[in-house]
């Protein structure tokens, strides 16, 4: 049985996931459900309330130029539309969320269609000012963007920490469900 990775975001028994099906067994659906022959390893299956991203290893030789690499990941995604749209109806009824394609190639990660989900929040003065100074100075079109920019940026730089930090949240939901039951 080839086995998956699965990453987790947020609290799996936290209150922003009481109305969403547990998905805690989806490495190993995936597993089951993929054919043998799409992936060179194990896909990684990333989970959040909104999405299930799964995204598997192509295998090309050494030295294949990215213009190959190109053909070979549109190949890919076109011979498996079909088959990925079933198994992604499966999962979305089976899980409650979307699904999201993408393939690997060496240090190269495609992600087919995935959503972009609106978040909405308030700021006072001086956030709006950090804001509206990456759009003044073309860093982003607009405020949203720049919202993005400095989450992605957050993301890269404090991805050691975010990834303790879930650990920690991980170990307390543990706990809280081997605590006594009120």
């Amino acid at each position: 049985m080839r086995h998956s990775h699965i990453h987790g975001f947020g609290r799996p028994g936290g209150w922003q996931q009481a109305d969403v099906p547990d998905a805690s067994d989806a490495a190993e659906w995936f597993a089951g459900r993929l054919p043998d022959d799409w992936f060179t390893g194990p896909p990684d299956i990333e989970i959040d309330r909104e999405e299930i991203f799964v995204v598997g290893p192509l295998g090309v030789p050494d030295g294949t130029s990215d213009t190959e690499i190109d053909g070979r990941i549109a190949r890919f995604r076109e011979t498996t539309r079909a088959d990925r749209m079933r198994i992604a109806d499966e999962a979305e009824a089976r899980y409650g969320r979307k699904v999201a394609w993408g393939v690997t190639v060496g240090d190269r990660t495609d992600l087919f269609t995935h959503l972009a989900v609106p978040v909405m929040t308030r700021l006072r003065q001086p956030e709006r000012k950090v804001l509206d100074t990456l759009v003044d100075a073309g860093v982003a079109r607009s405020r949203s963007d720049a919202l993005k920019w400095t989450v992605r940026l957050v993301g890269q730089h404090s991805e050691h920490w975010l990834r303790e930090l879930r650990e920690a949240m991980k170990k307390v939901d543990d706990l809280r469900s081997e605590g006594p039951q009120v």
